[in-house]
């Protein structure tokens, strides 16, 4: 997977720091990564049950195999993240 690099100054006009654009896509993108586990696991559970003729045999799933590629494909959830704080999709107040 290539590197993208970025400029610092374009992550600072979304936040008012550095620090603070990398909390919050920090923040965003454990979010990011908690729904895609839960679509991940919910999908799976979506599945037929594999029968196993064999204890020792692995048997592989072609649908596993499928999901598994479509959720690689979508890059790691700090680039999702990140990207959205660029094109100010993220939406971030302080509680007081």
């Amino acid at each position: 997977m290539p590197l993208k690099p970025l400029e610092i100054k374009e992550i600072e006009k979304h936040a008012e720091s550095i620090y603070e654009a990398i909390i919050v896509t920090a923040k965003k993108a454990r979010q990011i990564s908690a729904e895609q586990k839960i679509e991940f696991n919910k999908r799976l559970s979506e599945l037929p049950p594999q029968v196993q003729l064999d204890d020792h045999e692995e048997v592989e799933n072609p649908d596993l195999i499928r999901i598994s590629k479509e959720f690689e494909l979508r890059g790691k959830a700090t680039e999702q993240a990140l990207e959205k704080l660029l094109l100010g999709e993220i939406v971030y107040r302080y509680t007081k």
